[in-house]
């Protein structure tokens, strides 16, 4: 039998107190990881969640950081430095939510800067805060959360689209620039996903469920399986993906 033990490796998920970091925590702490979970204002949902990561058997804990600066980044690095060690894993799931999503001519410049910041810099200030250590070790996975939209680039998308566009050239580049050092980097691209604010509150559906290929939509849950099996040995060859979860909504060509 084939199983996915991530013990004695630690992981920090940014973002790990919305709607997919949530579940990305929990599958990775179920498979034995240590978690850093990293916030930046939802202090009592991080809190939460560590104390919810501890009672699986894991060590984790919360650490607040602003992860369009790279000073607060390095700080962060040095807490969890502190209190939990070197982390191994990176899962970079935060990212600037906007409205609205409009034209090219009518959307505010502000918006296309906040996308730059939380899907580019994002990702550069976490390499640098933790990829040297992921060299001294060997080994390391760095994943990142992209989407569909950047492959769509549907009217009305260009300030996320553009931002997780920049974002997939940053890690295909490091990947090509950290892959002899024993780290694999990869990108995981979810549809429209269901969490736990949509059973909460659902609405219709129908419409984006019958462009996909499974006529349904995903769950938080394929996301965080996704995340797992790319950090694990299984995915030990696999680096420079750009891999959709969307049921097939989007296929990268050849």
């Amino acid at each position: 039998m084939i199983s996915i033990d991530l013990s004695g490796h630690l992981a920090v998920v940014t973002g790990a107190s919305g709607e997919l970091g949530r579940p990305i925590a929990r599958t990775l702490a179920k498979a034995g990881a240590d978690v850093a979970v990293q916030y930046l204002h939802g202090r009592d949902r991080a809190e939460s969640l560590a104390v919810e990561l501890r009672g699986m058997g894991v060590r984790a804990a919360a650490f607040q950081a602003d992860v369009t600066k790279l000073d607060s980044v390095l700080a962060m690095r040095d807490a969890i430095r502190e209190t939990l060690g070197e982390p191994d894993i990176c899962v970079n799931a935060a990212v600037i939510q906007y409205t609205p999503w409009t034209t090219v001519l009518e959307q505010p410049v502000a918006d296309y800067q906040s996308q730059f910041e939380s899907c580019v810099l994002h990702n550069v200030h976490m390499a640098k805060a933790f990829l040297p250590a992921m060299r001294e070790k060997g080994w390391g996975r760095f994943i990142g959360i992209n989407t569909e939209c950047a492959m769509q680039t549907f009217a009305g998308q260009s300030a996320y689209a553009a931002g997780k566009r920049g974002m997939d050239g940053i890690f295909r580049v490091l990947a090509k620039e950290v892959g002899a050092d024993g780290i694999t980097v990869n990108q995981i691209a979810p549809g429209w996903m269901i969490s736990d604010n949509w059973r909460k509150n659902p609405g219709d559906d129908s419409a984006y469920a019958a462009k996909v290929p499974l006529r349904r939509r995903g769950e938080d849950q394929d996301i965080a399986n996704a995340v797992l099996f790319l950090a694990s040995d299984l995915a030990s060859f696999i680096t420079g993906v750009y891999l959709p979860v969307c049921g097939g909504n989007e296929m990268p060509c050849i």
